[in-house]
């Protein structure tokens, strides 16, 4: 396993990270067992970043994570959550308020049986007015940095722009991190384009969902994929020309996410340990170039499409 510097943070972090969505059942349905052993799989194969929401599963990703994680002793794992993206009997809510960015973040440590969070980052603020993030939600989690409560702070969005804006608007050191998804994949290099806007501030950069969130899947995206139709088509199509190639596109997803050396991790995410392993086995490659191009070639002008958070 590579191992990655995050920004200035000090922190390492593995080149293949855990999402810890699908043990809140966002997915699919969760064993809870199951969903354990493939954290005790991650952290066997190498994998030391783990990243989860109270969000995900509404509070259930933590539960799990937080039974799976009394199993493994503190130091071999970095733990990452968040604030502000909430949810209970299955309605989504958002408060990005200093005061409950501070209770969630205790609420979060319980939940999880940790006594630190190592970062701690404000979730998809496509979702919140952009002005309350930088006066007042990133205040009160730097606050609990420096009384030791949390590591590090950081921000998620899908949107790229959102993520600048932010590190624009708040005082050097504020953002330590970023966390984007959906755009380093086989359909989609957008993230690219930021990359030497976060470097040149010290700001360490995280990939996610490197399967487009099951586009580049052979069982295809799922129902609820805000994704167009051209894309998901030619996604489809391109997921058949690598299965005959005997090449599953999954592979070739996550071979191509892992290689670029200025993103710190690229979080996949799976409840089964059997598929941790596999990408882990999968990590560990390098894409094949002809495939790829070909994939390239049939994504034509639907690369680079993207879509708003749901």
């Amino acid at each position: 396993m590579e191992y990655r510097e995050l920004g200035r943070t000090g922190l390492r972090l593995s080149a293949l990270g855990f999402g810890a969505s699908s043990l809140g059942g966002v997915f699919h349905s969760l064993r809870e067992q199951d969903g354990i052993e493939a954290v005790c799989a991650a952290i066997e194969g190498g994998i030391n970043f783990i990243d989860v929401s109270p969000y995900y599963g509404h509070l259930k990703a933590e539960q799990v994570l937080g039974k799976a994680l009394r199993q493994i002793p503190r130091q071999k794992y970095i733990l990452s959550t968040k604030v502000g993206r909430y949810g209970r009997d299955g309605v989504n809510t958002w408060d990005y308020s200093a005061k409950r960015a501070r209770e969630s973040v205790f609420e979060s440590m319980e939940r999880l049986g940790v006594d630190r969070i190592d970062l701690i980052n404000v979730h998809d603020i496509e979702f919140a007015d952009l002005r309350q993030v930088c006066e007042e939600t990133l205040p009160a989690l730097t606050a609990l940095r420096e009384e030791g409560v949390v590591g590090h702070v950081g921000i998620t969005d899908l949107q790229l722009e959102n993520l600048r804006y932010v590190v624009e608007h708040v005082p050097d050191g504020a953002v330590e991190s970023v966390l984007n998804f959906c755009h380093y994949c086989l359909c989609d290099d957008k993230l690219l384009d930021f990359l030497d806007f976060f470097e040149v501030r010290g700001i360490g950069v995280i990939n996610a969902s490197p399967l487009s969130m099951g586009l580049l899947s052979g069982r295809g995206a799922p129902a609820w994929h805000p994704a167009p139709a051209p894309l998901q088509d030619a996604c489809r199509r391109a997921a058949v020309h690598c299965a005959a190639a005997g090449y599953p596109i999954e592979r070739l997803a996550l071979e191509y996410a892992v290689q670029e050396p200025r993103i710190a991790s690229t979080l996949f995410s799976t409840t089964r340990a059997e598929n941790v392993r596999t990408n882990l086995a999968w990590a560990a490659g390098r894409p094949d170039t002809v495939l790829l191009s070909e994939v390239r070639g049939i994504l034509g002008d639907t690369f680079r499409t993207s879509w708003k958070n749901t």
